[in-house]
């Protein structure tokens, strides 16, 4: 389903590779190569992994309602459910947290921070190709992912192509805003969406060039014009994770197992101080990380600039010396976080993982619980023994 990546090469408009950001190395410090999915791809192969009956389609919500020994969701269609712990993953303009600021305003408990419209600075194009022949596009036989991003030169773009699995590339362009900005209204956020959006900024990079291998000179307007028009789709950045580095995604699976692992480890009946400890144990683990990425992300920004501190970091990256690689490959790797409720996949690396509080602790209270269970049937059977 996917392809290895062992490498991030940086090239300019004129189609040269400035500099190569190497990986082979992971394989070595953490036991495994980077791969190279298509999203559709890798959505099916978590969905596979989930019973259907746990799954609820063509719901939407509307509200909910906080109550004493819990949270109920109200829906589109009349319909209500109720659970302990309602979890908000429904993007960046979350129904769930709408109805939360709304209620934390109204109890004037909400903060100044959070009370404002969403920051952008970036906007990205996005689209995969159809399966392309070779003699089309040369990289995608390459054994290996061909990911290649270029830095525009005195424009504020950076654009990435990488080749996946049966001849596909998946293609994106950032554009970075100069400054920050907000969608004062929901008209304003809609007008940057839809078809007629994705279709003007597609003509404003199309002229863009790529790097496809062997003498071919292609632009990016071959990409867009070998994929299916609903595979093309223009998408507002909000809040400060720049996509080039990969962070939101990233980080947004590592917020899941690790507030997983408290969610799993809490008792069916648990108190609802148990439960507050549980979501500030999860922010304290993970919040500094996220900190940290968001930092880091903004480097790909910085380097599409014309300042000093643009040409200085160009520069460092053209001429980092290995074992500077291998510190930053080292650094970014080690988080390599693991469900406790599962058993855990062997890590083969040779740097060790970053302490996980929340697998540690987790682990001691489900093999805890595990044990008390065991004394309690061993104690039921033996009784029914006696009885007998």
């Amino acid at each position: 389903m996917s392809k290895h990546t062992l490498s991030i090469q940086v090239g300019n408009e004129d189609r040269e590779i400035d500099f190569i950001m190497d990986f082979r190395r992971q394989k070595e410090l953490v036991g495994s190569t980077g791969f190279m999915i298509e999203r559709h791809r890798f959505y099916d192969l978590l969905l596979r992994q989930i019973p259907k009956e746990r799954i609820h389609m063509n719901k939407k919500m509307v509200s909910t309602i906080e109550m004493n020994n819990g949270i109920r969701i109200v829906f589109a269609d009349g319909t209500m459910a109720q659970g302990d712990i309602l979890v908000g993953a429904d993007g960046a303009y979350s129904t769930v947290r709408q109805n939360l600021y709304s209620r934390l305003r109204e109890e004037k408990r909400l903060l100044a921070s959070d009370d404002v419209p969403l920051p952008y600075s970036s906007v990205a194009l996005v689209g995969r190709t159809r399966s392309l022949d070779p003699s089309l596009y040369p990289n995608v036989q390459t054994e290996e992912c061909q990911f290649i991003n270029i830095l525009g030169q005195n424009k504020p773009y950076s654009w990435v192509f990488v080749t996946t699995n049966e001849g596909v590339v998946c293609w994106m362009v950032i554009k970075y805003l100069s400054g920050q900005m907000s969608k004062e209204t929901e008209d304003s956020r809609y007008e940057d969406w839809g078809p007629d959006a994705t279709r003007i900024m597609c003509d404003e990079v199309k002229d863009f060039p790529i790097i496809a291998g062997g003498d071919k000179k292609l632009t990016l307007g071959d990409l867009i014009e070998w994929s299916p028009k609903e595979c093309v789709s223009k998408v507002m950045l909000e809040e400060k994770l720049n996509p080039a580095g990969g962070a939101g995604a990233t980080n947004a699976i590592l917020d899941v197992i690790t507030l997983s692992n408290w969610i799993v480890a809490l008792a069916p009946k648990a108190p609802m101080y148990e439960i507050e400890d549980a979501f500030e144990a999860y922010k304290t683990e993970r919040l500094p990380l996220v900190l940290q990425a968001a930092s880091s992300s903004l480097v790909f920004k910085t380097m599409t600039e014309t300042t000093l501190k643009a040409r200085l970091i160009r520069f460092v990256a053209k001429h980092m010396p290995q074992w500077v690689n291998t510190k930053i490959l080292t650094r970014t790797l080690s988080n390599r976080s693991q469900v406790s409720f599962l058993p855990p996949a062997e890590d083969k690396g040779t740097i060790r993982p970053l302490h996980q509080p929340s697998f540690v602790k987790t682990l001691k209270i489900l093999e805890e619980r595990r044990k008390q269970e065991a004394e309690e049937r061993k104690g039921a059977s033996s009784g029914g023994a006696a009885f007998a």
